[in-house]
């Protein structure tokens, strides 16, 4: 049914899934073990008339792969991605969590091969012993994943122990590690901001007299602009030093002004294959810093423009430079001001604030199945993108807990007719200190100035009241 803006539960069902890859041709004892029933029970649910296509490598072989997915703990986005990964045909997926299995729906507990328990599950020799012992189970482990940045490092470090394919730990430091993102790309000739790693007081003043204020302070292995701080004068910085003593880790950059976007992409075969050019309003930084904004991001549906020209070629070139193969990443960057482009940062993992599901409504397709599909098959559908879509974050006003929301018939009336799914805050919900809010609205249209507008009226309508 319609969602309606009204409404206060998920207004509408999952973004609509592409047609499954389909393998054939496994043999009964491939070197995964993989049973051909299992197959033929998977072939008899397709709709009648269906075609069946060989396309993956491993089945042409009949070497199903045996997968491990890494998942610390059951959020909704990362169940979707597990399940996506269960539910791809041939598959057998182990799982690794610091949440028992119990807490899965049963649908999903179903779909699991194996499943170990750790008490850290970002510890890499944990997560190496892990893998070990569903080797054990299973015959091999083929491939190794998890969708969160924090994990980026770990697994990459036990792919190159244990000699499973894909990104190594050192290539993964060079997303993870900020200040080493930037010395790569600086190198490579990518414009980014001035920045320093923050090993000493005597650098840091030395940074500020040279690039002067505002600055900008974030942990080496941040993400989302989490504990990111704009800092305007001495008195601030010295503040900050005195966090930085016991953060682990934190660098210092200029502030660039300008508009602030994100770029998506899928490298296959070191190549960039498909690419997403996503827009912000305003920036994550300024609504961290303004509690009453409610923040919009939209994707185009014109991802070819020329005025794109500049971000895909150097986004092309930063991926490049940090030695990214195969996988889907998140870049952050900005149009400068005064012209010209610069990246920021970039993750080497699926985006988080809804972009998955956004990507999902503009191209047609479920992208939490196709990058399992990408992690484990080495493939990746590049459907055409058929729509505008974008997400209004709402945002509690005042103090206290969500004690009411208005503006929802007001909005309906005007923008429900393009609304694709609705989440909204529960009277009585405590609001998180988050740029994303506490719910949001997704539209999608195949107009991109439709879309536009439909959002600036859903966060000038709607009001989530604390008190």
């Amino acid at each position: 049914s319609k969602p309606q803006i009204g409404s206060s539960s998920l207004g509408v069902s999952a973004p609509p899934s592409s047609p499954r890859a389909t393998p054939s041709g496994a043999s009964r004892t491939g070197r995964s073990g993989t049973n051909l029933e299992t197959l033929e029970e998977w072939i008899a649910g397709l709709p009648k008339g269906a075609k069946i296509r060989i396309t993956f490598e491993d089945a042409r072989r009949g070497q199903l792969p045996n997968v491990v997915f890494v998942a610390p703990f059951f959020l909704e986005a990362t169940v979707r991605f597990i399940d996506a990964t269960a539910s791809l045909p041939g598959v057998r997926l182990g799982l690794v969590s610091q949440d028992p299995a119990d807490r899965l729906p049963p649908g999903l507990r179903g779909k699991l091969a194996a499943h170990v328990q750790l008490d850290d599950a970002l510890d890499s020799a944990k997560i190496a012993g892990a893998c070990r012992r569903i080797a054990g189970t299973l015959g091999s482990v083929d491939r190794l994943m998890g969708a969160l940045e924090e994990l980026q490092v770990p697994l990459g470090e036990v792919r190159a122990s244990l000699g499973i394919q894909g990104m190594d730990g050192e290539t993964a430091k060079n997303f993870r590690d900020k200040a080493r993102m930037k010395d790569v790309l600086t190198a490579a000739g990518v414009p980014c901001a001035r920045h320093a790693r923050i090993s000493s007081e005597e650098e840091v003043w030395r940074f500020a007299e040279r690039v002067g204020y505002p600055l900008i302070v974030k942990p080496l292995a941040g993400s989302g602009s989490r504990n990111t701080f704009r800092v305007n004068r001495a008195e601030e910085l010295r503040e900050c030093l005195r966090w930085n003593a016991a953060s682990g880790g934190m660098m210092i950059e200029e502030f660039i002004t300008g508009e602030e976007h994100s770029f998506d992409s899928v490298f296959l075969g070191g190549k960039m294959a498909w690419h997403s050019i996503n827009h912000y309003f305003p920036g994550p930084l300024e609504v961290l810093e303004n509690p009453w904004i409610q923040w919009c991001v939209m994707l185009p549906r014109e991802t070819n423009r020329p005025e794109y020209e500049e971000i895909r070629r150097q986004a092309d070139k930063a991926l490049h430079a940090l030695g990214m193969k195969v996988g889907l990443s998140h870049m952050e960057w900005f149009r400068r001001d005064g012209g010209g482009v610069a990246i920021s940062e970039v993750g080497a993992r699926p985006p988080g604030a809804q972009f998955v599901t956004l990507i999902s409504y503009a191209h047609d397709i479920d992208l939490h199945r196709e990058w399992a599909r990408l992690m484990v098959y080495d493939e990746f559908p590049c459907p055409p993108r058929k729509y505008a879509a974008g997400a209004a974050f709402l945002r509690g006003q005042g103090t206290g807990r969500v004690r009411a929301i208005h503006g929802l018939e007001e909005a309906q009336r005007e923008v429900g007719q393009i609304v694709v799914e609705v989440k909204l805050p529960k009277e009585g919900q405590a609001p998180r200190d988050a740029y994303d809010g506490d719910g949001y609205v997704i539209v999608r249209h195949p107009e991109t100035a439709v879309v536009k507008q439909a959002l600036d009226r859903i966060i000038r309508t709607i009001r989530v009241e604390l008190g």
